[in-house]
């Protein structure tokens, strides 16, 4: 029942999608702070590696880039492969790459639906699948491996924005992990979803002119996300504290759909 052994993730390895910026960063910190070596992947080869090497240099534990493009499934085989020769085991998997694209409803093009379809979904479903044998290695039932998948309260309520496909990809990405969750847990892998609120991004940014303080005072909680709330939910679901907790979805957003659920029933 001590903190140091119901929440110690020390020693473990874990690969972030999109672990280079936004939420993928922060639970990449909250990672390195906390003993675990972490492999992040993006795109952009060059901000990737700089990421890497700056927190590996701020929190003296190993963070090893390898940029792929998860969009198409020939980058994830090639993601899994190279990581496949530098790793003979993964303890957990965090499909946090994701993309999303505002159109008018009238004019929004084939091209943002699938490219918002594809890494969203798509890519969450066929990482899981190239990393299984990987997550295999270590699971048992004293200790499963464990897979968290990156939703959005957008997949739960309406969005605000018009990015049309976002909020059902986030959904179906809700309703895959309680999918996987049902398979995988026979095999001593757990999985479950975060459906963070608002947070600082670079992709909720840009929507709105990175002034996140119109954001903070429509929250409940008066204040937008932070690293700490992201990394200390996955490090609970990754420890021996969140063990028990399978094919959930766990909003991470200071009370947006507690709300929500209240302001439709006409409190």
């Amino acid at each position: 029942m001590k903190l140091d052994q119901l929440f110690s993730i020390n020693g473990k390895t874990a690969v972030v999608t999109g672990g280079s910026r936004g939420i993928g960063e922060m639970i990449t910190a909250g990672f390195l702070a906390n003993g675990v070596k972490v492999y992040i992947t993006a795109r952009k080869a060059g901000p990737l590696i700089d990421k890497a090497k700056e927190l590996s240099d701020q929190y003296g534990q190993e963070c090893i880039a390898i940029p792929s493009d998860l969009s198409s499934h020939g980058g994830i085989v090639d993601f899994a492969d190279e990581l496949k020769t530098r790793e003979s085991s993964v303890d957990f998997l965090i499909n946090n790459a994701g993309a999303a694209w505002a159109e008018p409803l009238d004019t929004f093009s084939e091209e943002g639906w699938d490219r918002v379809m594809d890494l969203n979904v798509k890519s969450v479903f066929f990482v899981t699948q190239q990393l299984l044998p990987l997550l295999r290695v270590n699971a048992d039932n004293d200790d499963p491996s464990r897979i968290i998948n990156v939703g959005s309260i957008d997949g739960i309520n309406t969005p605000v924005f018009e990015t049309y496909p976002y909020g059902p990809s986030k959904a179906a990405v809700h309703h895959l992990t309680r999918v996987l969750s049902a398979k995988l847990v026979k095999e001593d892998i757990i999985v479950n979803a975060i459906a963070p609120g608002p947070f600082p991004s670079n992709m909720l940014g840009p929507a709105v002119g990175h002034d996140y303080s119109g954001i903070a005072k429509a929250n409940p909680r008066s204040r937008v996300g932070t690293p700490e709330d992201i990394a200390g939910l996955t490090i609970f679901l990754c420890s021996r504290a969140g063990a028990f907790t399978v094919g959930e979805t766990i909003t991470c957003d200071g009370g947006l759909v507690a709300r929500s659920g209240h302001d439709l029933s006409g409190g």
